[in-house]
């Protein structure tokens, strides 16, 4: 299709503080920053959220994920120039360093346990954040979390981002498997398992919720954009939810007008 082979090449950071770049045969990924800067982190967001508004034409796919959004695009309706050109009109005039997502849509209360054999890694994390591990359960749980991105694993969520403090690199060792369910931080985010894994991430907590469940319709009950609340419980509490056997392991999704 003519035009296709303009404007392919990395265009550097823009005006609108970010990178339009190409992504495969039918890509382009509008990048805000390298690492999950809360800046970036937004701004991701509030592009999704405009850009699901008002898609691109012939754009048949909007992805965001942590500092990034990806538009893939149908090349027997467009071409890459067209859907560039519809990505630079959407950034322009906006000032993105200081964009804030929309409220979330959906909110999940979703029972979690702590620390001992459902967190083994929370006192090292709390030590590595300087708070003791009761305040790091409280800044956790208190922190109104974004699902950032899906993915590694089919449903599994990304949730950020959490305080400072908690910036904190992965770890130098692999953990060799943490069970279906394991929450684990590194850089300010939480991961929650779909499935069990290896992981150089610590984990500090443990959920009943499953956020792939092939069985189901939708399979993936998460969204892009939805808010996560973590609610701590005892270790016995979360055992009976885990024994249940229930997908949603107690959670509570409340829906905003």
């Amino acid at each position: 299709m003519s035009g296709d082979t303009s404007k392919i090449e990395d265009e550097g950071a823009t005006q609108n503080a970010a990178q339009i770049l190409p992504l495969g045969q039918d890509g382009l990924l509008v990048r805000f920053a390298l690492t999950a800067e809360p800046w970036a982190s937004a701004a991701a967001q509030a592009l999704h959220d405009l850009a699901r508004e008002t898609p691109p034409e012939g754009v048949v796919r909007i992805v965001p994920s942590l500092v990034s959004v990806l538009f893939r695009f149908d090349p027997a309706r467009t071409g890459r120039a067209a859907v560039h050109q519809q990505i630079e009109t959407l950034l322009e005039g906006r000032d993105w360093r200081q964009a804030v997502p929309k409220p979330a849509g959906r909110i999940w209360h979703v029972p979690a346990a702590f620390g001992g054999r459902h967190g083994p890694d929370l006192e090292e994390c709390a030590r590595l954040a300087g708070l003791s591990p009761d305040t790091a359960i409280n800044q956790i749980t208190a922190t109104h979390l974004r699902v950032l991105a899906i993915g590694f694993a089919p449903g599994q969520p990304y949730l950020g981002l959490l305080p400072e403090a908690f910036d904190m690199p992965r770890m130098s060792r692999l953990n060799p498997r943490v069970p279906q369910g394991a929450i684990a931080l590194a850089v300010r985010q939480l991961v929650l398992f779909s499935n069990a894994s290896p992981t150089g991430w610590r984990q500090v907590a443990r959920t009943a919720f499953r956020p792939f469940r092939p069985e189901s319709e939708p399979p993936v009950p998460l969204r892009t954009g939805d808010e996560f609340r973590l609610v701590p419980v005892p270790a016995e509490a979360l055992d009976a939810l885990l024994a249940a056997g229930d997908p949603a392991g107690g959670a509570r999704c409340e829906i905003r007008p």
